[in-house]
């Protein structure tokens, strides 16, 4: 007969406390490092204003939602099994941040600046939520590091309801960085310095798409 004292309750309450603490440290150190979801978030912001970054953050959030989601469901245990399904989603990803890239590097002419307090299109978030969903889904990497950091984290038969918390805590830790990003570079001044300098910064921004797509491609399961 299984232990339902109190004490074997509130013990498993702590550890699933300690396990939700120590994702919740890894993860935002590995969101608040510079990479390919807050580039396309600031690009955004650059082209339609704070609203189009925080669309692009939710979209990045939904991604999020999906890798966590499919790890939790054994996502890269097939990909080890199956080589070939990591490497078809790895090259599909890879090419799309390689195209993202070479437009930034090729577009003539100069973006629209930044307008503070706009209203962006509803196609134009539209856009923006598929460009940040497409963006978090480009890396296959983020199964595998889900499933490991779930792995030596998760207690072993933590409760279906414990499971779903975490991926809404990696969401929301994930879009909400993001998000503020947004709201923080679409401030004038912030807005104001990126127009003085707005080919040069798309420029490196393309090599910057360019470079992570490439490395990407090289990756090895």
């Amino acid at each position: 007969m299984p232990d339902i004292s109190f004490s074997s309750v509130f013990a498993g309450s702590i550890e699933h406390l300690y396990a939700a603490a120590f994702i919740a440290g890894v993860w935002t150190v590995t969101v608040l490092s510079p990479g390919p979801n807050l580039l396309a978030t600031l690009h955004a912001t650059a082209r339609g204003g704070a609203r189009a970054g925080v669309t692009t953050a939710a979209g990045i959030g939904l991604g999020t939602a999906i890798w966590a989601g499919l790890s939790l469901a054994g996502l890269a245990v097939l990909f080890e099994t199956v080589a070939w399904a990591y490497t078809a989603v790895k090259l599909v990803g890879a090419a799309y941040l390689i195209v993202v890239g070479l437009k930034l590097l090729l577009q003539r002419g100069a973006t629209a600046p930044i307008v503070p307090g706009g209203a962006p299109a509803q196609g134009h978030l539209r856009r923006a939520f598929l460009f940040g969903l497409a963006t978090d889904l480009s890396n296959p990497k983020a199964a595998a590091f889900f499933a490991s950091l779930f792995a030596v984290s998760i207690p072993a038969g933590a409760p279906l309801a414990f499971q779903a918390g975490i991926c809404a805590l990696v969401v929301g830790i994930a879009a909400g960085w993001y998000a503020l990003a947004a709201v923080i570079f679409a401030r004038p001044r912030v807005a104001a310095a990126y127009g003085r300098a707005r080919r040069w910064i798309e420029r490196v921004t393309g090599a910057l798409f360019v470079a992570a797509g490439l490395r990407l491609a090289a990756d090895r399961p």
